[in-house]
């Protein structure tokens, strides 16, 4: 019975019912990864929602600063009280001392309520609130940090999916394609987790800055939790899908759809394609200009990938050739038809009355006694006919 845990062959015959046997068994393994990977990160849902509400902190901490929106306000309430109860200390200060002509009885008051205060005022934040996604329903807390863990739980997961995925279609390819799509089936998860990191810490805090600050004093900004989390997800995953350019690159190279000289040529091609894909994403100018270089060094990479992996094939071309050229060398003598391949004695070639069609030697000799076959009747015409 067919199993994830067996590897089938390419020559392996296999019926519908093994062939789902396996499917059944390759699913229940990655549903039992992605449940895994569910668990946890449901357990530790705080820190998920820490990594994934970070960029927004992080980029609307300057303008809470500056005072702008809700937060902004209460930034600046905050700075004020905070002002207000130091000069009031001081004051207070001032009243309580001894030179102040004031009973001993008032000064001991003042100097106690010195101490609520600055009690009072070590309670008030030293730094603006944390913009955070905001939640609209009584349920959405609860969905919002469900969504989250399952998005971590995918991400997480998706190395096993894609190894039993591509476990289920490896029998299907031929040796040779499968030393083609074995490097670049393997390749796919480090890019796409490299396209994910660099998403997270260059055009996701980008995007938020962007949008967060377009037109931000006409609007009372607000940010929904499950929207923020649904942009959130799609701009990491369009990083993950764009950073596959080598294998999309090499695959076609492989195939011959491509060469790398065709790449080579139509660099600058390349860097308009690069550039358009990085307007396409959110942010400024600045942050245009750092998407396109990692998209354009991903395409260089590509080629110097192909051109190396062209010239092993040719190698390991012109290899099997010389290989095969040793084996059969047309120096080499024929062999003697004995049996065993040695050395035996040459086999006189046939006569011309061995051949089909012509009599023996010793039948040449007899014509008064033999009769000329239908071959030699066929092949000699008479003249007398033929006139």
């Amino acid at each position: 019975m067919a199993t994830a845990i067996r590897p089938i062959g390419h020559d392996d015959r296999l019926s519908l019912v093994d062939h789902l046997d396996e499917l059944r068994t390759r699913l229940i393994v990655s549903a039992i990864a992605f449940g895994v990977a569910f668990g946890v990160c449901l357990w530790q849902n705080h820190a998920l929602l820490h990594i994934i509400n970070r960029p927004l902190d992080k980029q609307t901490q300057k303008k809470v600063r500056e005072g702008h929106g809700t937060l902004g306000q209460v930034a600046l309430t905050q700075q004020g009280v905070r002002l207000l109860a130091q000069n009031t200390e001081a004051a207070l200060a001032v009243l309580s001392a001894p030179g102040s002509r004031l009973p001993a009885a008032t000064r001991a008051q003042l100097t106690a309520e010195i101490a609520a205060l600055r009690a009072d005022a070590a309670r008030i934040p030293a730094e603006p609130p944390a913009e955070k996604p905001t939640t609209l329903g009584i349920g959405e807390p609860f969905t919002a940090t469900l969504t989250v863990a399952l998005y971590f739980a995918l991400l997480i997961s998706l190395p096993i999916i894609l190894f039993e995925l591509y476990g289920f279609v490896l029998p299907a390819l031929r040796p040779s394609e499968r030393r083609v799509a074995t490097p670049l089936l393997a390749a796919v998860p480090f890019l796409f987790a490299a396209g994910v990191v660099f998403g997270y810490f260059v055009v996701l805090p980008a995007a938020v800055r962007f949008f967060q600050n377009f037109n931000s004093g006409e609007f009372n900004v607000l940010v929904q939790a499950s929207q923020f989390y649904k942009f959130a997800v799609t701009v990491l995953l369009a990083m993950g899908v764009v950073f596959q350019v080598p294998v999309l690159v090499l695959g076609a190279t492989r195939v011959g759809l491509v060469t790398p000289a065709q790449l080579r040529h139509n660099r600058r091609y390349a860097i308009v394609a690069c550039a358009a894909i990085a307007a396409f994403l959110p942010g400024d100018a600045v942050t245009l200009l750092l998407e396109t270089i990692p998209l354009y060094v991903l395409y260089e990479a590509s080629i110097l990938l192909a051109s190396f992996v062209a010239r092993r094939d040719a190698a390991r071309e012109r290899a099997q050739a010389a290989t095969g050229a040793a084996g059969h060398s047309p120096e080499d003598p024929p062999s003697p038809s004995g049996s065993g391949g040695g050395a035996g004695p040459a086999t006189p070639p046939p006569s011309p009355g061995d051949l089909p069609g012509h009599p023996p030697a010793s039948a040449a000799t007899e014509d008064d006694t033999v009769e000329p076959s239908v071959r030699n009747i066929i092949d000699h015409i008479d003249r007398e006919l033929s006139d």
